[in-house]
């Protein structure tokens, strides 16, 4: 009877210890003016915050195929109509923090991660990879492997930022083109 009370504790406390191992651990790679500076340089940016309304998160939504999860979009406005936007997104389990410099022509300029949460998948944050959305803009929802390489072991990251991507580039034009 102690054995199996013994065993069963020690298999408890093993899953418990395991399981605690998986926990996610934040981790920031950039700051918003460090991320400003490295997409922008020294161009002088304004915060300009936009509030979307139901119908421009509707119509965003259904040209992307992307949830627009909030009515707000934090976004600073360059000098000659460019933009810089910072977006949460979700990874597999947590979110991640990224910012995106889209130019005046809506094509994107960069793609920084600012934030990443999960235990894995890191692999996100490579420069190369990230340099794939460089030009990428409107008319053309992003597939992944097919405009965007997967990244084994990061998959879900990998689409999530690709579907943010898409989400800010149709968020510029319905709404940011004209702002």
């Amino acid at each position: 009877m102690k054995r199996r009370l013994w065993m069963r504790s020690f298999l408890l406390a093993s899953a418990a210890f395991v399981a605690g191992g998986g926990r996610a651990v934040a981790k920031t790679y950039l700051t918003v003016p460090q991320a400003q500076k490295s997409l922008w340089g020294g161009t002088a940016l304004r915060q300009q915050d936009v509030t979307l309304t139901k119908e421009q998160m509707k119509s965003i939504q259904a040209a992307c195929k992307v949830r627009v999860r909030s009515n707000t979009v934090r976004a600073w406005k360059a000098g000659g109509g460019g933009w810089f936007i910072v977006d949460q997104i979700i990874g597999k389990h947590e979110f991640i923090d990224m910012a995106v410099a889209i130019g005046s022509d809506g094509k994107v300029k960069g793609v920084e991660i600012l934030e990443y949460r999960e235990s894995y998948g890191h692999q996100i944050i490579n420069v190369k990879w990230l340099a794939q959305f460089i030009g990428k803009g409107p008319g053309k929802r992003l597939e992944i492997d097919k405009d965007i390489r997967n990244i084994s072991g990061a998959t879900l990251s990998s689409v999530h930022v690709m579907e943010g991507v898409n989400r800010l580039i149709e968020t510029w034009s319905q709404v940011l083109r004209n702002a």
